[in-house]
């Protein structure tokens, strides 16, 4: 199978070299208590928002009504939350969960203790929480990982944990393994 097939880009066979598909940790190379620094971060714009609430059809005025929100109690929009989520998972995925992950499980204990506004950038990081093996899905295990975001001065801006089903190493498919060899 070449890295095509198997989803990954072209490159070098293993005639010519070693081939390297970038991926995501598997369940047993996560460790409780690891702690991911996820870089860079991401600068949200006023475009980002705009386009994010007007996608998702929220029409909340904090995000999209300059005017309306400057009489509120920040004074200026406000990044919508769920933007906020999902630049947090999307800054985990490559070092944790791209090509390992089988299924996102939930979030839940979601927070916002402080708002990003436009220009703010958005760092985070994951804590792996717990992990335990599937007991009806063998070569998968159950992850739990706590995420914090905070923007460009260090503010907590989203907390949230995440449950995910991932590969082990010895259930992943073995199209997969076959892209990671070379």
């Amino acid at each position: 199978m070449t890295s095509e097939q198997a989803g990954g880009a072209a490159g070098p066979d293993a005639a010519q070299g070693k081939l390297v598909v970038q991926r995501g940790l598997f369940f047993d190379e996560l460790e409780p208590g690891t702690v991911y620094a996820h870089r860079p971060g991401r600068t949200l714009t006023e475009a980002d928002n705009v386009l994010f609430s007007t996608l998702t059809m929220n029409t909340q005025p904090l995000h999209l009504d300059a005017a309306y929100s400057a009489g509120q109690p920040y004074g200026q929009r406000l990044v919508n939350s769920m933007l906020t989520l999902a630049v947090m998972v999307g800054q985990s995925v490559s070092q944790l969960t791209q090509g390992t992950l089988v299924a996102q499980l939930g979030l839940t204990d979601i927070t916002f203790p402080h708002p990003l506004f436009h220009a703010d950038t958005l760092y985070s990081q994951t804590r792996v929480a717990a992990k335990r093996l599937s007991g009806s899905r063998p070569g998968q295990g159950i992850v739990t990982l706590e995420h914090t975001g905070h923007n460009q001065d260090g503010t907590v801006v989203a907390t949230f944990t995440r449950t995910a089903l991932m590969w082990t190493s010895d259930g992943f498919p073995q199209a997969g393994r076959e892209a990671r060899q070379g």
